[in-house]
């Protein structure tokens, strides 16, 4: 056979390949749902992506994450093909050679801010120089703060960051091991309601967008199985946006 003939039949044999793979649906797709993503929960709940993708034959998995930094860890080693995080943290994610790709804005929340218990003596941002501070890592809270002591005049080197997840931030503040957290919903709320902890410094323009992000893989194989998930979630965003109070109370019993 010519040479050319064989190298358009190899061509031909490589793109029927490519459009099988992206044709094929996978028999399971995997989400994370989270306190901080209150859309998440509501699609969880209503089972909204399930009636979507039932008549496909598709099932869904959700699986719990604590923060943007464990969603991320879970798209990234391939536990799950969609991750709801903090727009910062999927920036970062990306500007650190993760191949994630952001396909929606979920929310705009005022979901973190700078917490202190309840007798502390420190009254503004200046005060944190020298003091413990809880965080966790490669999430907003975190950058939060950073962006916090900048605005300060401080540095990060002018404090000491405690890297420790949002449950656990909140505990050593309250347990006194920590001067101050960077804290996130629904723990920084039920921290001002059941220990009395007070909010030391607040900035909605330092809090960034609620996102949802896949692998740029995943998007590329599966853009109508991408475009389902994406209409799940606005229903699910409708659906909040018309039901505040019933949202609240999900929130409140998911999270305990």
């Amino acid at each position: 056979m010519h040479k050319t003939t064989l190298r358009w039949a190899a061509g031909l044999a490589l793109l029927g390949s490519a459009l099988l793979a992206q044709a094929a649906p996978p028999k399971e797709v995997r989400l994370d749902y989270a306190y901080y993503a209150p859309t998440s929960l509501v699609l969880k709940e209503q089972g909204l992506l399930e009636k979507r993708l039932g008549e496909q034959g598709i099932a869904v998995r959700w699986v719990f994450s604590q923060g943007s930094n464990r969603s991320l860890e879970y798209l990234n080693s391939g536990s799950t093909d969609f991750a709801s995080t903090a727009g910062l943290a999927a920036l970062l994610s990306r500007a650190n050679g993760a191949p994630i790709k952001t396909l929606y804005l979920a929310s705009r929340p005022e979901w973190t801010a700078l917490v202190v218990p309840k007798d502390s003596p420190l009254k503004s941002l200046a005060d944190l120089k020298g003091k413990k501070i809880a965080a966790t890592k490669g999430t907003d809270p975190y950058l939060f703060l950073l962006r916090s002591l900048r605005e300060a005049g401080l540095k990060k080197g002018d404090v000491d960051i405690v890297h420790l997840q949002h449950p656990d931030g909140r505990a050593a503040l309250e347990r006194g091991q920590v001067d101050a957290w960077a804290g996130l919903d629904p723990h920084m709320a039920a921290s001002e309601l059941q220990a009395g902890s007070r909010l030391l410094y607040r900035n909605l323009d330092f809090n960034s967008y609620g996102v949802l992000s896949t692998t740029e893989a995943f998007a590329k194989a599966q853009p109508e199985l991408v475009k389902a998930v994406l209409g799940a979630y606005e229903d699910a965003r409708h659906w909040t946006l018309a039901h505040p109070q019933e949202t609240a109370e999900l929130l409140a019993k998911a999270s305990g």
